[in-house]
């Protein structure tokens, strides 16, 4: 017989609902193909919490918890003021309170920040949503951040990036719990792919573009995507496609809200990320994506993501380091003690 998995879930006002409700039909699903699970939603004061979308959702109190069975998954929500505000103090004392009674820990997106703060993830690897990485390393400068992964596993800490990726992790956790077979039948239940694993990237955002509707728009774009190191300058681009510099810039400007330059720059630097996330070095990066000198590459890069390649390079390193959990001094910005009862 399976052995009940208690499952707590941290909520907290404008908490992404994506965060909450994916991983929840996930062990809904999972208790329907043998699994149980027993979800718990649960925020520092109790009662209803106001969702990112309006939704109102029903929460227990942390007192609710007391004399309850050991947490098998602490899994802490995001939502967008976590990254963009101090954590409030009752989350990251909702998160040690129960992390101190939770066999393992996992957070959603922006989630991270919370358990950063708490002291869970210091001296660990994580992730979070690609847009929040560089804050994240900034903050906390004893996590070793991976911004293009979609979930990392550090011991008994698990993180994800943004939103949807929260439906990977739970999928990956009830795998560990059950089996792949079972979690491929509830990835195939809620018709999700299961073949999304954790090293997986996230989509490239600056190269997220809308389809030019004009054809030479499109085969230039192509053209550029597919080698942006021999990208020529808007004077030969605009010539390739029998029209003026002007008429170009128009076209650019119309379909994809960005001159042709910026056009140019940002899937470069969308590549000199790329290669410093596989290992190249900066110099070797500024050469294969275009930018020619490092100081061109730092100063589109900083431009970008407002960090340097250098920094981004030894913050974000791309070679997991894997070593068996152990309890740390919390180097975050809060004293308070750090949560001990992880496994």
């Amino acid at each position: 017989m399976t052995a009940r998995h208690h499952v707590v879930v941290l909520l907290f006002p404008g908490v992404t609902l994506l965060d909450v409700s994916g991983p929840a039909e996930v062990f809904a699903a999972a208790n329907s193909a043998g699994a149980d699970y027993a979800v718990r939603f649960v925020s520092p004061s109790g009662g209803d919490v106001e969702t990112s979308a309006g939704a109102r959702i029903a929460t227990e109190s942390l007192a609710d918890l007391e004399g309850a069975p050991r947490v098998g998954t602490l899994l802490v929500a995001g939502g967008e003021s976590l990254a963009t505000r101090p954590v409030p103090d009752g989350v990251v004392t909702a998160v040690r309170a129960v992390a101190d009674h939770s066999d393992r820990v996992a957070s959603v997106c922006t989630g991270a920040f919370a358990l950063a703060e708490a002291g869970l993830l210091d001296g660990r690897r994580a992730t979070t949503h690609w847009r929040h990485a560089a804050e994240l390393a900034r903050r906390y400068p004893v996590v070793t951040v991976h911004p293009d992964e979609l979930y990392v596993r550090d011991g008994a800490v698990v993180t994800s990036a943004g939103i949807s990726s929260g439906i990977d992790l739970a999928l990956s956790l009830v795998a560990v719990d059950h089996g792949r077979n079972l979690a491929h039948g509830v990835a195939r239940e809620l018709v999700v792919y299961m073949q999304r694993a954790g090293g997986q990237s996230q989509f490239s955002a600056a190269l997220d573009w809308p389809a030019p509707s004009s054809a030479p728009l499109r085969e230039l774009c192509a053209d550029i995507v597919s080698d942006p190191a021999a990208a020529p300058p808007v004077a030969e681009l605009a010539r390739r496609a029998h029209m003026s510099v002007r008429h170009l810039s128009r076209l650019f400007t119309a379909e994809l809200g960005v001159s042709p330059g910026k056009f140019v720059e940002q899937v470069r630097v969308e590549t000199a990320k790329s290669l410093l996330d596989r290992g190249h070095g900066v110099m070797d990066t500024a050469r294969l994506s275009g930018f020619g000198t490092d100081e061109t590459l730092r100063r589109a890069f900083v431009r970008h993501f407002g960090v340097t390649p250098s920094y981004y390079r030894g913050r974000f390193p791309t070679d997991p380091v894997r070593e068996p959990y152990r309890s740390t001094t919390s180097n975050s910005s809060s004293d308070a003690p750090v949560a001990t009862g992880l496994r």
